[in-house]
Parts: C-alpha cells; structure tokens; sequence
C-alpha cells in the first residue's frame, strides 16, 4: 500500500454527529463501511486512531458557528457503538476541526512509524478536510477513504474530496480497495 507503516484515521465518528446534536443522516449511512474498515485494518496490524471533538463546556469557539456538541465526558462526545472502540486502538481528543491541532497526534504517528494515513469520518469539507491539511503539511502522504467519509450535503461531499485530491494529492479509495491493499500487506 505505502512505503512505512499505514494508520487508520477516523475522525469525529461520535454520537453528537452521527444522532445527536449535529446530526448527519449521511453519516449514519456510512458507518457499516466505516466498521469494515476498522475490522480489516485491526486484523492486518494497522493502527486505528481516533480523532475525537472533546469540547469544553461553554467555552470552545466552534460552539458559536455549530452549537454546543461533544463536549468532553459527555455521551454525545464518545464514539458510536458500531464502531466498536478496542484496547488496541488510540483515542486522540480534539477541540478543532483538524486532529493535529494543538494535540499529539503527530507524535503518536512518529511513534508509530507511520507515513501513510487513511481518513474516514465525518465532515468530508470541515475536519477530514483539515485533519488532511495538516497530515499533508507535515509530510504524510492522504488516503481518503471514500466511502467511509461524508458531509451533511452530497455538495459538500463531493466538493471536499475534490479539494483534498487537488490540494493535499490525496488518493481516494473505496473500502472494499483499502481492505484489498491491507490482506496485500499482512501477505507480503
């Protein structure tokens, strides 16, 4: 798949956007694909990470534009059920659109080895946009996987994966590919 080791990156897959308080039936939608994903990955030894919204109450700037959501210890702040968050996976918690902002993100992924990343989550045009930005700006190359992502707007959707292929390079592949180049790895 990649020179150097590969992590998967989910971002903002909580209960707040998924059903609750930002909604987004689109997301809903993804989420068997976005499951799979997650399955191939951890049995190919791919690390899963993700990038969660932790806001603090009352206080973080996002809540003026989208309301109050996921704020940190609250249900709405924790990843969805289908997701099936295991021992071996990381949990990065976020208060911006982009999972490296102001976190450890990028230390983990050194740690780790990893050069290539794979985003799947919500919003294609807002925090898998800026979680790419920043993965690009550092030196990762972006995998977007494309069937594991959405917007509240198919617009928006398809806006957001033709920026990240035009400005950060970003490859898009389909679940049942990534799962293909995982089982190519774990055999080669």
């Amino acid at each position: 798949m990649a020179r150097g080791g590969t992590a998967v990156l989910v971002v903002d897959m909580l209960n707040d956007f998924v059903t609750g308080a930002l909604r987004c039936d689109r997301g809903l939608a993804i989420v068997p694909n976005a499951a799979r994903l997650l399955r191939e990955a951890r049995r190919s030894g791919v690390p899963v990470i993700f990038c969660n919204d932790a806001h603090v109450k009352g206080v973080d700037m996002e809540f003026k534009l989208w309301g109050e959501h996921a704020v940190a210890g609250t249900e709405g702040a924790r990843v969805i059920d289908e997701l099936e968050l295991c021992p071996s996976d990381y949990v990065v918690p976020k208060r911006r659109y982009s999972g490296f902002f102001k976190t450890d993100l990028d230390l983990l992924l050194r740690e780790l080895g990893v050069e290539t990343v794979i985003l799947a989550g919500l919003h294609t045009h807002l925090c898998v946009r800026h979680t790419a930005a920043d993965a690009f700006c550092l030196g990762y190359r972006v995998i977007v996987a494309s069937d594991a992502t959405d917007s509240f707007t198919e617009a928006d959707y398809i806006s957001g994966l033709e920026y990240l292929k035009a400005v950060y390079g970003a490859s898009l592949h389909t679940v049942d590919e990534l799962c293909r180049m995982f089982a190519g790895e774990a055999g080669g």
